[in-house]
């Protein structure tokens, strides 16, 4: 590996560093906001802590046949139990509304919604979803109010629906859990997905401002070796951009008006004059460095 790639290798492994640093991509999905209708319940104001000791039987497809499980096989996997617990919640709350009379909620959600991955747009028109779901559940037994607090976790919501005599508010319990469990992993691959592209978008930047700053630096090297100035001419320009990285503008100052700060001037090729009857003196390098500076101020590279 030569300095140039090098040097860009550790470029990029600074700049990706310095991106990745502020990105967390351990989220909870954004809970359901709570509705301006009093009977909305105070759980959906917050989103619960999402627990590691989920009852085995919260992933089940009880409610999904075959048929609907082939509907959504185009479905990648996180994003298909979401859907299936989406859609366990809304059966459940639509058993709950025709039960005590209560106008059925909108369900809004479709499989292709979700294809070819979530997105957090999608997210947000769920959590509002809930909410409906939550107004039906509130409505048809007002008691779970005062058994489930805004901060209540989900084992704390599973707890309520163990203790409830009906199965449609249990499942409707349970299925919510779910959608955040699910939700929140859906939110997970969002964040990884997005880390990873941007990661790709920064490495592609990089790659193309390097090529150009190689470019430049190599017409810099070209025109000053046309001029056939008795100096290093690549020696000279690349110590310039290094020393440019870190302060342009006194690299640039010092460039112009003592150009030999970056690579001395090579005595032994400077033709003595008249002839070889003046030998070359020190005023001659003097002369010769402030001639390069002057160049390199009118250089448009």
């Amino acid at each position: 590996m030569n300095n140039d790639d090098a040097e860009f290798e550790k470029m990029l492994n600074d700049f990706i560093n310095t991106q990745l640093e502020d990105v967390d991509i351990e989220t909870t999905p954004a809970a359901p906001k709570q509705a301006a209708a009093e009977d909305v319940s105070p759980i959906a104001a917050e989103t619960p802590a999402t627990g590691s000791d989920q009852p085995e039987d919260l992933n089940s497809d009880s409610t999904l046949t075959d048929e609907d499980d082939k509907e959504i096989s185009f479905l990648k996997k996180n994003e298909k139990a979401l859907f299936k617990a989406y859609r366990n919640y809304k059966d459940a709350i639509d058993i709950l509304a025709d039960d005590f009379h209560l106008k059925t909620p909108v369900f809004r959600l479709e499989a292709n919604m979700l294809y070819p991955n979530y997105k957090p747009s999608t997210g947000k028109m769920i959590a509002e979803d809930t909410v409906r779901g939550w107004d039906v559940m509130i409505k048809s037994h007002p008691e779970i109010k005062e058994k489930i607090n805004p901060n209540a976790s989900d084992e704390e919501i599973l707890t309520t629906a163990e203790s409830c005599d009906d199965d449609a508010l249990q499942f409707a319990l349970i299925s919510y859990v779910e959608i955040l469990i699910e939700m929140e992993g859906c939110e997970i691959s969002y964040k990884e997905r997005k880390l990873k592209h941007e990661k790709k978008k920064l490495e592609r930047e990089i790659y193309e401002e390097h090529q150009k700053r190689i470019a430049r630096i190599n017409r810099y090297i070209e025109a000053i070796k046309e001029k056939n100035f008795p100096v290093d001419a690549e020696r000279l320009v690349k110590n310039y951009f290094k020393t440019a990285q870190k302060d342009a503008d006194g690299a640039y100052k010092v460039l112009t008006q003592n150009p030999a700060v970056f690579a001395p001037i090579d005595f032994s090729k400077i033709k003595p004059r008249f002839f070889g009857l003046i030998k070359v003196k020190p005023q001659d390098g003097i002369r010769i460095n402030r001639l390069i500076g002057d160049f390199l101020k009118k250089l448009k590279a």
